[in-house]
């Protein structure tokens, strides 16, 4: 996977109405939209739709996957081994994670970073939850200060938490980059 990725941390399985929801969204989302399984789709996403004028010389379709994982909804081992080395994350953003969703571009142009941050905030509008990003050391500073902002942390790697503002007003800064 080529793309930056967002994680969206949950507290609980997301309910079938709101999955229905987050599959009504990305449908309109999409140019191209295939349901892998109940929670994970793979998509052409219009970044004009995100609000995003420059799509930096592309078309504007970005290939994205958006996938659901815990238990009772699949990809338990994949939520299992991306969570293996974290810290403590309830103490950070008062709950500790049972199911989460990755938002993974499969392109990594500057449009690429800010269709994952804003993709990643829709889909937090409709089923909730906290956004992980992992960070550079020097976009601690940057983040720190915007709305939104739950925590942030230095060890074992820079990182922040925060709601959909917070993906909003970071991907307006000037030079914003996912890490990865």
């Amino acid at each position: 996977m080529g793309g930056p990725v967002l994680v969206i941390e949950l507290a609980g399985p997301v309910p079938p109405m709101a999955i229905q929801r987050l599959r009504e969204l990305l449908v309109r989302s999409s140019s191209r939209f295939e349901e892998k399984r109940v929670g994970e789709y793979d998509l052409n996403i219009h970044a004009e739709g995100l609000g995003i004028a420059d799509t930096g010389g592309t078309d504007g379709r970005r290939p994205v996957m958006v996938s659901l994982m815990g238990p009772g909804i699949g990809d338990e081992a994949i939520f299992e081994a991306e969570h293996a080395d974290e810290v403590d994350q309830e103490p950070l953003i008062g709950f500790t994670p049972t199911h989460a969703v990755d938002v993974i571009a499969f392109c990594n142009r500057p449009v690429d970073h800010v269709v994952t941050a804003l993709l990643t905030a829709a889909v937090m509008d409709v089923i909730g939850g906290v956004a992980h990003a992992e960070l550079l050391e020097n976009q601690i500073p940057i983040v720190t200060g915007l709305p939104g902002i739950v925590a942030t942390v230095t060890d074992p790697w820079p990182a922040a938490y925060g709601s959909a503002e917070f993906l909003r007003a970071w991907a307006r800064q000037p030079g914003f980059r996912l890490l990865k």
